[in-house]
């Protein structure tokens, strides 16, 4: 195995020596042939069959490297193009060696490389030269102080026929993979993820050997990153090791959060060298449940099994060794109301009256404790929702009761037993309630005390938010009409969310774990897609929050790193332009918040344009559509993998992945490796 660690600071990249035939030759890799065009951004390349069988083969998307055939002494001309293998490319002559190849095949001459060839030597010379078409991905150079340096571009070319292209040795190799502008691939705060590949065929896979492509933790901490590819590609264990990164990175880290004064630059500073001022939180929504249990395709482990002592596992639904994500909607009011909200089959219902109730705002005033008005109303709405959960099945605890104020005028008018200030003050059981505000409602319109109260007040008794609230309680759209609404009925789905047993809210111990660096594993695998969308925003929105509230206040944030896998069932679609909705936010102000965001998905087109600009990091697998290809090529040099990428097979090519990561300025072809302790 190549170490890239110990032998990279080493290599120069510009070693060669004149042979006895004038030429030169290189210690950085073999010859394989020379551009007949080059231009700022791709180069065409003449090479000889001979030249590629001594490299053994130049396959479709490897690197080369072109060198200017200048004196050594001359620095400034030393640079070393860096190139991509793309396709053949159309010689100047091979119209006229078709037409004689063609000639040849019709009068039956054998014209194979061998000693049984009838072709003519010239014939022979001319047939075994082809041309290949390459991209220029930029250029390594030597800066003033001599050290190596890479540049994304290439600043000045010159005649074609004055470079050599090389084939890079498997340590040059490495350092093209590896290369870091400021520090030693391999280094603290890198992770090996894979070596390199360059096909499916495995040929001479032997002779390239293990490469290995060392990834930067700091790449994805705070950052984006996209995993794309067909089901079995390996996107999930891609994602295990971008954890396992964080992870290791995080043991590194200086200080625990707010336990030490900073000054607002000190805030700004995330890293202590390569290591991070605070632990790295990471949370896992574990669609499939591969995250928090062992499962086979990962040899008996998976992240729970590997960091037990700092990883929580939540669950939908009751089991051994998770904690359950429910809330008690009569004591976490708005927990529980935010929850209802944003279920899928009410957050996406327009009708008015669900729009309205939608709307209503039942966070307790600021002022409810000097302001008479102020508390009478909140306490108003407050029992009559507690009396629509009730009628919705939610259980409450027997001695679940409520109070509120109502003037004697109207309780007179109503004359229900029972309900008297007394009791009110006191507080009244929600079956009581329930009696009383159907009964309001029913007669609200032609009630004497509430048109007084009208006239006298100049505003409505019961106001817009406490009308919605009746109209879901009762089902009646209207003061004495009929039902005509299905009203709390569309709370049922929501009930399995519910306990009644007392307990703080589940997001705000996630918050606190991933806030002390922990890894949090959300399986979501016992729930439908709409439960699954309801849990990944609810609990996304509440770390944004406290995220957002620790920036304007200037308390700093450590590093959370968010993880969807199936992103296209949870993500806003690609024409959604609603920069509000959370994960585009995420998206797009996460990096400030140090917030990172880590989805995996099949569809690339399908993924909001908003989320893929903003996206940093790609790990790209087998796609099967034009598509999805189509979408690829927007970004990077993912088109220099178009045709590759979409012929591969998903069976045979597991792992086998073009990254394109923060800190490299290309693409580079990887097969992954498999993830395990």
């Amino acid at each position: 195995m190549l170490s890239i660690s110990s032998s990279i600071a080493n290599i120069n990249l510009f070693k060669r020596k004149i042979e006895s035939d004038g030429n030169w030759s290189w210690d950085t890799g073999i010859f394989v042939g020379r551009p007949f065009k080059i231009s700022y951004t791709s180069s065409s390349i003449l090479m000889a069959d001979a030249w590629k069988e001594r490299a053994n083969g130049v396959p479709q998307g490897c690197f080369l490297l072109a060198y200017y055939d200048c004196d050594p002494g001359k620095d400034n001309l030393q640079e070393a193009l860096l190139l991509r293998v793309i396709e053949p490319a159309e010689l100047p002559t091979d119209k006229d060696i078709v037409s004689s190849m063609v000639d040849y095949y019709k009068d039956h001459i054998r014209t194979g490389n061998t000693k049984q060839s009838q072709l003519d030597e010239y014939s022979r010379y001319e047939f075994g030269f082809s041309g290949l078409r390459c991209s220029i991905l930029g250029s390594f150079y030597l800066d003033s102080k001599k050290n190596l340096r890479f540049g994304a571009d290439v600043e000045n070319f010159y005649a074609a026929h004055n470079y050599s292209v090389i084939k890079p040795s498997n340590e040059i190799l490495g350092l093209i993979a590896n290369y870091r502008e400021n520090s030693v691939p391999g280094g603290n705060g890198d992770i090996r993820i894979g070596s390199i590949r360059y096909s499916s065929s495995q040929r001479f896979n032997n002779d390239i050997g293990d490469i290995p492509v060392y990834i930067q933790a700091k790449d994805f901490a705070g950052k984006r990153t996209a995993l794309f590819g067909m089901t079995r590609t390996g996107k999930s264990n891609s994602i295990k090791k971008i954890i396992q990164a964080n992870e290791q990175m995080s043991k590194s880290a200086q200080y625990q959060l707010d336990k030490q004064n900073e000054s607002p630059e000190d805030i700004l500073k995330q890293f202590v060298g390569d290591a991070p001022k605070y632990p790295i939180g990471q949370i896992i929504f574990d669609i499939n449940g591969e995250y928090a249990n062992a499962n086979l395709q990962d040899e008996g482990t998976a992240i729970f099994d590997i960091y037990q002592a700092k990883t929580d596992r939540y669950s939908i639904v009751e089991k051994d060794g998770f904690k359950v994500m429910k809330v008690n909607f009569y004591n976490e009011i708005e927990a529980g109301f935010e929850l209802i909200k944003s279920y899928p089959l009410i957050a996406d219902d327009t009708s008015k009256y669900m729009v309205n109730f939608k709307s209503v705002i039942l966070e307790k005033p600021y002022n409810y404790d000097s302001d008479y008005s102020a508390k009478t109303r909140y306490d108003r709405k407050l029992s009559v929702y507690k009396c629509i959960l009730k009628a919705a099945g939610f259980k409450c605890s027997e001695n679940e009761k409520v109070t509120f104020s109502v003037n004697k005028e109207l309780l007179e008018e109503m004359d229900i037993p029972d309900v008297t200030s007394q009791s009110l003050k006191a507080g009244i059981s929600l079956d009581l309630a329930t009696e009383w505000w159907t009964a309001l409602w029913d007669s609200y319109d032609s009630s004497v005390a509430c048109n007084d109260y009208k006239q006298k007040k100049r505003k409505e008794w019961a106001d817009d938010e406490l009308k919605a609230l009746l109209v879901i309680l009762t089902r009646k759209s209207s003061s004495g009409g009929s039902i005509d609404r299905t009203g709390y009925l569309n709370l049922r789905p929501i009930v399995t969310q519910h306990t009644d047993k007392s307990q703080t809210p589940f997001e705000d111990d996630i918050l606190q774990a991933l806030r002390q660096g922990k890894i949090i594993i959300a399986d979501l695998s016992s729930g439908d897609e709409e439960l699954q969308r309801m849990y990944s925003e609810r609990i996304t929105r509440r770390i944004f929050r406290d995220s957002m509230n620790r920036f304007t206040n200037a308390r700093p944030n450590n590093f959370i790193q968010f993880y969807f896998e199936e992103a296209h069932n949870l993500f806003p679609k690609k024409d959604d332009r609603n920069l509000s909705q959370i994960y585009n936010r995420l998206a797009k102000e996460g990096a400030k918040l140090n917030l990172g965001l880590v989805y995996a998905t099949q569809e690339v087109s399908s993924i909001s344009s908003n989320i893929l600009k903003a996206t940093q990091n790609w790990f790209i697998s087998h796609l099967n559509n034009e598509d999805e290809i189509k979408e690829l090529r927007k970004y990077y040099d993912f088109s220099d993998f178009s045709d590759s990428l979409i012929r591969f097979s998903q069976n045979t090519d597991k792992g086998f992945v073009r990254v394109k990561t923060y800190s490299n300025s290309f693409v580079v072809p990887v097969q992954i490796d498999k993830f395990g302790k």
